[in-house]
C-alpha cells in the first residue's frame, strides 16, 4: 500500500467520525419532539386506554418531558418515576446522549424496548431475510443487466436496441410494490393460478423436506419477491452498461486497433470491456455489502417477509429508540465505509484516478 492511498484512507476514516456524529445527534435531537414515545404508551397501556396515539398531539418530546398530558391523568408520581426509569428518562437528555455515544463506541447498539432483545440480535435475526432479497437481486441484476448491455451498445440504434430501451423503461416506471400485487394476483392464487406461495421464504413442512427439497421450497418462495425486486433494477445498470461501452467504442485506441487489423471480438472483449466495465466494478463493493442490509418495506409487507425494512418502520411507529438510533448508527457506518472501499476500489481497477484531486472534489 502506497503512502498516498494510506493518506487517503486515514483521511476518510476521520471523517466519518464527524459525519456518524452528526446523523445520531441530529435523530437524538428529533426525536426528543417526537410525541407519544415509551413512556406515553406505558401509561396508556397501564390505563387501558389502547395505544399511544390518543393524544399524543399533547405529548412531550420521546417521554421524558414534564408536560401536562392527558394519558399521565391518574398515575400517581412514583409509578410515572418507575417507568420512567425503566426507559431510561428518568436521567436528562444530554446525559442519555453520552451514555449513548459510549455504547455506540464499543459497538453496544443497546437493547429494544419492546422485544427484550439486544439490536445486535434483532438485526441478525432479520438478515436471513434481507440477505436473500437483496444479495438475489444483486446477481440477477447484474447478470443480466451487464450482458443486455453489452449486446445493447454492439447493436446501437438497432431494433433489437429500441425494443429491449422500451421492455426495461416499462419495466423501471412500473414501481415494485404495483408489480408484487400484479404477480400475487396472477400467480399466487389471487384470481388466475396459484403457481407460487403467498408468504415467508419457507414452506410450514420445511423441516421435513430433503436437503434438494428445501433448498427447491426456498427457490420457489423467492420467485415472486424477487421478481418484484429486480425488475426496476435492470434499466440503471444496463443503460449505465450500454452508455459505457458506447463512449469506448468511440475512442481513438479503439479505431486504431480495428486499423491493426484486430477482429472485433478482440477489440470489444480485449480492449473495450476492460476500460468500459471501470464504472460498474467500482459499484460492486457498495452493491454487494449493501445486498446483506436492504430492506424493502413493501415487499416485505406484501409477501409477509420478516426483514430489515419491517423491522425498521416498526421500531419508528412503535418509538423502540434504541432499535431506532442502533440501526441508524450502524447502517451509516456500514454505509460510509463500503464508500470508501468504492472509491479505493476505483483507484485500483484505474490507476490514473489521483487519490488527492478525487478526495478534494468531494
Amino acid at each position: 500500500m502506497n503512502s498516498a492511498l494510506l493518506r487517503y484512507i486515514v483521511k476518510r476514516v476521520l471523517l466519518m467520525i464527524p459525519t456518524l456524529l452528526g446523523v445520531i445527534t441530529l435523530t437524538f435531537a428529533v426525536i426528543q419532539f417526537v410525541p407519544g414515545g415509551p413512556v406515553e404508551q406505558m401509561m396508556l397501556e397501564i390505563k387501558g386506554r389502547g395505544d399511544a396515539s390518543v393524544g399524543a398531539g399533547e405529548s412531550s418530546g420521546g417521554g421524558s418531558s414534564s408536560s401536562t398530558y392527558r394519558g399521565r391523568q391518574g398515575i400517581d408520581e412514583e409509578r410515572l418515576k418507575e417507568i420512567k426509569a425503566l426507559y431510561g428518562f428518568d436521567k436528562p437528555p444530554i446525559e442519555r446522549y453520552w451514555h449513548m455515544l459510549k455504547r455506540f463506541a464499543m459497538f453496544d447498539l443497546g437493547q429494544s424496548y419492546y422485544q427484550h432483545k439486544s439490536v445486535w440480535d434483532l438485526v441478525i435475526s432479520k438478515l436471513p431475510v434481507s440477505i436473500s432479497l437483496g444479495l438475489w437481486t444483486f446477481l440477477i441484476t447484474y447478470l443480466i443487466s451487464i450482458p443486455l448491455g453489452i449486446k445493447k451498445a454492439v447493436r446501437a440504434g438497432t431494433r433489437f436496441d429500441t425494443a429491449t430501451s422500451v421492455v426495461i423503461l416499462i419495466g423501471y416506471a412500473i414501481p415494485g410494490f404495483v408489480l408484487g400485487v400484479l404477480l400475487l394476483v396472477l400467480f399466487g392464487g389471487g384470481s388466475f393460478f396459484q403457481l407460487f406461495p403467498l408468504r415467508g421464504l419457507t414452506s410450514d413442512n420445511w423441516e421435513e423436506l430433503s436437503l434438494i427439497g428445501k433448498v427447491m421450497d426456498y427457490l420457489w418462495h423467492l420467485v415472486l419477491p424477487i421478481t418484484a425486486s429486480v425488475l426496476g433494477n435492470f434499466a440503471v445498470i444496463t443503460m449505465l452498461t450500454k452508455n459505457s461501452f458506447l463512449e469506448e467504442i468511440r475512442k481513438q485506441y479503439v479505431i486504431t486497433a480495428r486499423a491493426k487489423g484486430l477482429s472485433e471480438d478482440m477489440v470489444l472483449w480485449k480492449h473495450v470491456f476492460r476500460n468500459a466495465l471501470i464504472p460498474l466494478v467500482t459499484g460492486f463493493p457498495a452493491a454487494f455489502v449493501g445486498a446483506f442490509f436492504t430492506g424493502s418495506l413493501l415487499i416485505e409487507t406484501l409477501f409477509s417477509l420478516d426483514g430489515l425494512g419491517l423491522l425498521s418502520y416498526e421500531a419508528v411507529m412503535k418509538r423502540d429508540y434504541p432499535v431506532v438510533l442502533g440501526t441508524l448508527y450502524l447502517f451509516t457506518l456500514i454505509g460510509l465505509v463500503t464508500k470508501l472501499i468504492s472509491d479505493i476500489a476505483y483507484v485500483l481497477v484505474d490507476p490514473r484516478i489521483q487519490l488527492d484531486s478525487q478526495s478534494g472534489g468531494r
